[in-house]
């Protein structure tokens, strides 16, 4: 048993570090994205324009993290797509983090509302601006544990981008 367990001490994971981060990079912006992009069209929160700031490089480190996938999780293309797209997730944190302070009241926002329209005649856009909801970035539409929306973006961007880089420098020495 004690042999077994010595054996198993020296064995390589079934997963390395760098092919970790890799995945890290790729699911947990389409977890984050997806959960905004549902909350929106599935649970009828409208999104403020601080909240469309964080969702663009959310989108950028999917896109980054596929093409992580185009070659062996250690070589260096790979390894360059994973940071890129690390580096996106990090950037949609530090929004997340001004936008939680926006919405604290700590940070002035740059905006006040949002109101979109979708294409047609001048009568057609002037009516759905004028019918569409007003939403304000300093107000928190949803919380859980007193957390809103931006700021568990800001948490697991922010934690998710540091385990990505940890992973990758790991994978680096190993």
């Amino acid at each position: 048993m004690a042999q077994a367990a010595a054996q198993d001490e020296g064995a390589k994971p079934a997963v390395s570090a760098a092919a970790l981060a890799r995945l890290i990079a790729l699911v947990l912006p389409l977890a984050l994205l997806g959960g905004a992009l549902g909350s929106q069209y599935i649970g009828g929160l409208y999104p403020c324009e601080m909240c469309y700031w964080q969702r663009w490089p959310h989108a950028a480190a999917i896109l980054l993290a596929m093409l992580a996938f185009s070659g062996s999780a250690e070589s260096p293309r790979s390894r360059n797509f994973t940071l890129g797209a690390a580096l996106a997730i990090a950037i949609s944190g530090i929004i997340g983090v001004y936008h939680a302070g926006v919405e604290a009241r700590i940070f002035e926002g740059f905006t006040q509302c949002t109101a979109l329209a979708k294409g047609g005649s001048t009568a057609d856009l002037l009516r759905q601006i004028t019918h569409a909801p007003l939403i304000r970035c300093d107000q928190v539409q949803w919380s859980l544990f007193g957390i809103s929306m931006a700021g568990w973006n800001a948490i697991l961007s922010l934690g998710g981008a540091a385990a990505i880089l940890y992973l990758t420098r790991k994978g680096m020495k190993g």
